[in-house]
């Protein structure tokens, strides 16, 4: 079992606040295995419900009190899986917290395409949402007990197949393809084709892989469409899809001050590094690969993101590139301070964009490599 940065917080949350808990994620990330963890906590008796059976969806989805309190009597606290499948969640989940407020309420999604859609509005206030990623690398460090050595032996296989539950625990590199293969094929964006009513499911695919193949780099959403012969809009909707199914995640510009700053075009990042590779299907050694920047820019922002959302440290991020080249690949605004990073595989001395520095005296500078990337994800590793 791999202890998960969020469970803590997360039991804490279900037993001593009335509010319902909301666990949002991608598919095989490990909600369904952290929330059963969390229910061994609890006290009482426990119902736990699969969105995809009958009779249950049908009740929670009926808007009827009476029989939301035939399905849930008797039980202390009631645990839904992949609840974005549910018509009218939102509103029946509200008629329960509030009819029955003692009631434990623990949600699970697998997308937030109509799950936070069904559920923000009505229940406004009562909620606790929180996102889970796949296994952070402080996670892996404190259930494999990695020293430094270790620690940093273990970058080359994370950044070519990912960290995935099932695939940080499968030995033979073999397994982990096949599985990366299957994950991709259909299952990873399930939600968005049953969902969203994707017009051209064939252009998902494509425009996934098209993005891996540009992580790190500015994404034109008008050469992305000609490219797959679609409308503009179309590759627009199929992006928020894809962000909000737990595939991707973009970077805006930094602007403030300079007219020649690059704002009007994102970077695009996957959550995790074996999906994309499995869409280019690459997953050769890193010595032999000239995408390894972008792969260690990816890895490190994902990985920033994970220890920033488990922390609950609020920041805005960016990247900062001017039209005459200058450039940072991350840049934090917090408490009215920016901190900006170049990423770097290989530790040569590298100096600050003089602009940046000149023109945000509030601004830092760092470069992020194997030698200390360690300490920009705060990972303390066991001796």
């Amino acid at each position: 079992m791999i202890t998960r940065l969020l469970e803590d917080t997360l039991t804490q949350r279900l037993t001593k606040s009335n509010k319902i808990l909301i666990l949002y994620g991608a598919r095989q990330v490990g909600k369904t295995t952290l929330a059963r963890q969390i229910l061994k906590k609890a006290s009482g008796n426990i119902l736990e419900i699969n969105a995809d059976r009958q009779p249950y969806a049908a009740v929670l989805s009926s808007r009827n009190l009476e029989q939301l309190k035939g399905l849930v009597s008797g039980y202390d606290v009631i645990f839904i899986d992949e609840a974005q499948r549910i018509p009218d969640i939102g509103i029946n989940l509200k008629i329960l917290h509030d009819e029955m407020p003692d009631l434990k309420i623990m949600v699970t999604g697998s997308s937030s395409l109509d799950l936070a859609n069904r559920i923000k509005e009505p229940l406004t206030g009562r909620i606790w949402t929180n996102k889970l990623y796949p296994i952070s690398i402080t996670e892996w460090k404190n259930y494999a007990s990695l020293n430094d050595f270790e620690l940093r032996m273990k970058l080359e296989e994370w950044m070519r197949f990912g960290s995935y539950p099932e695939v940080l625990l499968f030995e033979n590199h073999n397994d982990k393809r096949q599985y990366l293969a299957e994950l991709t094929a259909a299952y990873l964006y399930k939600d968005i084709l049953a969902l969203a009513n994707i017009r051209y499911p064939e252009k998902l695919r494509q425009l996934l892989k098209l993005l891996a193949f540009q992580i790190g780099n500015l994404v034109s959403i008008h050469e992305l469409a000609i490219s797959l012969q679609v409308n503009r809009d179309t590759i627009i909707n199929y992006i928020d899809l894809l962000e909000k199914a737990f595939v991707i995640f973009k970077l805006s510009g930094f602007n403030r001050n300079l007219r020649k700053e690059v704002t009007s075009m994102d970077k695009i990042y996957f959550y995790d590094l074996g999906v994309r590779n499995a869409l280019i299907e690459n997953y050769n050694i890193l010595s032999t690969r000239n995408d390894i920047g972008q792969l260690w820019e990816n890895f490190l922002l994902s990985e920033r993101m994970k220890k920033m959302a488990y922390e609950k440290a609020f920041a805005n991020r960016y990247f900062w590139r001017t039209h005459s080249g200058a450039e940072l690949d991350y840049v934090e605004e917090k408490d009215d301070q920016l901190f900006g990073f170049k990423f770097k595989w290989k530790t040569k001395k590298v100096r600050p964009p003089k602009t940046w520095l000149e023109t945000y005296d509030n601004a830092s500078f760092q470069v992020i490599n194997p030698e200390n990337f360690m300490a920009f994800l705060d990972v303390i590793p066991n001796q």
